[in-house]
């Protein structure tokens, strides 16, 4: 069985989706939760069903704290879930294709530096996108410019407001992702 970590900036839905999904699953199981941000609401989902977690700094992930801890747990692979900081190189060297992370939009359109959340779904209603969707993808240097694994599409209508969008592609994102990570372990 593969030992999982998670890592997210933010409220943790889409960790709390793979939680749930792994606690049955004989591929793999959630480990840790970690976060660069104290007051961050997955800390209380991982919390919640009592998995351990850890915080810490942009310099921490940089100079090998969280490596140590990822080491410390034994952990095969490494999903970021709404993770804003760039992953450094050591633990892409560390994790070669063992790093995947979910964008809220089919890249290539709409990715790279600061495009996350709700500035993706804004900016896919400024371009007037017919579709937009998920990609989930390996994580390599540069930001989201790894192997696509899997993308799926959903219609944006003309009425759809940024909240809108992200509703729908927040759907495909816990319908899909648990999944799709399970077939990559």
């Amino acid at each position: 069985m593969k030992k999982i970590a998670i890592l997210a900036s933010g409220s943790g839905t889409n960790a709390e989706e793979i939680i749930k999904y792994f606690q049955n699953s004989p591929k793999g199981k959630v480990v840790l939760v970690g976060s660069n941000k104290p007051d961050a609401y997955v800390l209380q989902r991982a919390k919640n069903f009592k998995i351990p977690s850890l915080t810490f700094s942009k310099a921490q992930l940089e100079e090998g704290a969280v490596m140590h801890k990822l080491k410390e747990a034994s952990v095969d692979f490494l999903v970021l879930a709404g993770f804003l900081l760039k992953v450094p190189d050591h633990l892409i060297q560390a994790f070669p294709d063992r790093i995947v992370n979910i964008h809220p939009a089919l890249l290539p359109k709409h990715g790279g530096k600061g495009m996350y959340g709700a500035k993706v779904h804004a900016a896919v209603k400024v371009a007037g996108d017919k579709e937009t969707g998920i990609t989930i993808h390996l994580v390599n240097e540069q930001y989201d410019e790894g192997k696509i694994i899997f993308q799926a599409a959903v219609k944006v209508d003309d009425q759809d407001n940024p909240d809108q969008i992200a509703q729908k592609v927040h759907a495909l994102e816990h319908k899909y992702f648990p999944n799709v990570i399970e077939s990559l372990l």
